[in-house]
């Protein structure tokens, strides 16, 4: 690294850190004993829904493996994995879906 000194560069290690644990004291810390209203716990089952693909998407759209060019085989797995999981409504049985046809499609054409 050029042009950043030691001390700017542990300054923002440590402010970054900071209010990573101040984001999460603030929820965790302050919210933590108390019950939640029923609208928050209802949208809080919605998290994993819209994490798990923010960073999935990425790695199937511009995948590193390939040079950040889209790849067929991925995005067909993506799309089965999808469907097996709106279908069954089961997590293990998508990603096993999406990995038997990611490793299994590239056998079966050649």
């Amino acid at each position: 690294m050029t042009g950043v000194s030691d001390t700017t560069l542990w300054a923002v290690i440590l402010s970054l850190g900071i209010g990573t644990f101040l984001i999460r004291f603030s929820f965790l810390g302050l919210v933590g004993a108390r019950t939640l209203p029923p609208l928050m716990m209802r949208l809080l089952r919605y998290v994993p829904v819209t994490v798990i693909p923010a960073l999935v998407t990425p790695m199937v759209v511009w995948p590193k493996a390939t040079g950040g060019e889209t790849d067929p085989m991925r995005l067909i797995a993506a799309l089965v994995a999808l469907a097996v999981g709106a279908s069954t409504r089961n997590a293990l049985a998508a990603i096993f879906s999406g990995m038997a046809v990611l490793w299994g499609l590239p056998l079966l054409l050649g």
